[in-house]
């Protein structure tokens, strides 16, 4: 088999289930058991892995199908992180309900997480085929749960940031191996927080926070290096940004310029999914500074049901190899379909069609 990631791919998400969605909603109404929402969740996941096997995908995901948040039902499962609800105007003006997160005391890896657990599962339905596995990168914390955090800034807990980077970092190492170790070989950190800093209105932000955004792509950098550090050698780990996913909208507008020559440097990525399915993206030429690593593309879109003109997809993956020799190049949705339970305004039907949309491109792409 081919190593990861593949020349059609997914992101991770995927819409929930009507049964799936009733389930969770009874579980926090006390209506059903923690093991009967379980054995919901199993069999729900069971049919989503036989659907993306069905379609040839060589990696499958459990669709976060356990999760309500793309990143924070896996930020308040360690140690030192609370959450709390809040309601936010950030996506495209619209107010919405959310929740947000802070470091209330030193961080650490819960030796327990959840996730290992839920990892076993998945890879039990799964059977022989490699599933991935999705987190949030590190610097999601960094950035929401420190930075931008007022409660953070009323209650510090570190006195030196250096203290806290070094927390952040052994916090993955220790996160990387425990999953490598429950058996887990394609691992993907999915981290928007990259983009609020190529987003002019998030750098004005974290100024306001002072914070300098420029001294933070570097800081990024190094602790996502540094945290990559104990990445064996048979397991792969990618990356993935996208400028925000929330029920069909998005939250930062920039290019990946400004980052890009620090991101791509990072060389124990094997891959990076790339949000590339509109304008606000820009063009390719950020691409010259990636490595040996293989480039996603995320050229299909999962905000809206239009399917895109297949023409114009493999014009575009031309276009991309002008930067990146088309033997590293591999097609994905631009992002997952559901980053939270209530998932983008699209149907289970539109969803497959995307994606049996990126095995038919690419198997044409690349031969």
């Amino acid at each position: 088999m081919d190593k990861a990631p593949f020349k059609y791919d997914i992101v991770g998400s995927f819409l929930r289930p009507e049964r799936l969605k009733k389930a969770r909603e009874d579980y926090f109404n006390h209506s059903i058991t923690k093991e009967e929402l379980t054995v919901i969740e199993n069999e729900e996941i069971k049919k989503l892995i036989d659907k993306q096997k069905s379609l040839g995908l060589k990696a499958v995901t459990d669709g976060e199908f356990r999760r309500r948040w793309w990143h924070l039902d896996f930020i308040q499962a360690l140690n030192g992180i609370s959450v709390y609800d809040k309601v936010t105007t950030g996506f495209q003006g619209k107010e919405m309900k959310v929740q947000g997160s802070y470091i209330s005391s030193p961080i650490s890896f819960n030796e327990k997480h959840p996730f290992l657990e839920h990892f076993r599962l998945t890879q039990e339905i799964a059977g022989d085929t490699l599933v991935k596995q999705t987190i949030p990168g590190p610097n999601m914390i960094y950035l929401d749960s420190l930075i931008l955090s007022p409660q953070y800034k009323e209650n510090p807990v570190y006195s030196d940031l250096a203290d806290f980077r070094k927390d952040l970092i052994e916090t993955y190492q220790k996160a990387i191996s425990a999953f490598y170790e429950a058996g887990c070989r394609y691992l993907q950190l999915d981290d928007t927080s990259w983009g609020a800093l190529f987003s002019s209105a998030f750098r004005e932000k974290i100024e306001a926070c002072g914070y300098q955004p420029d001294q933070l792509i570097n800081e990024f950098g190094d602790i996502t290096e540094a945290a990559l550090r104990v990445k064996p050698k048979d397991m792969v780990i990618t990356f993935h940004i996208c400028k925000g996913n929330f029920q069909s909208s998005w939250l930062y507008e920039g290019f990946y310029d400004v980052i890009a020559k620090r991101l791509f440097s990072i060389d124990a990525f094997d891959g990076f999914f790339l949000e590339y399915d509109d304008e606000r993206s820009g063009d390719f030429s950020p691409l010259k500074y990636i490595h040996n690593q293989k480039v996603v593309l995320g050229l299909i879109t999962t905000k809206t049901a239009d399917l895109e003109d297949k023409e114009v997809i493999k014009q575009r993956i031309i276009e991309a190899s002008q930067y990146v020799p088309l033997e590293q190049l591999c097609l994905s949705p631009q992002c997952g379909f559901a980053s939270t339970q209530e998932g983008n305004h699209i149907t289970q039907q539109q969803q497959w069609a995307k994606l049996e949309h990126v095995v038919a491109i690419a198997n044409e792409v690349f031969k």
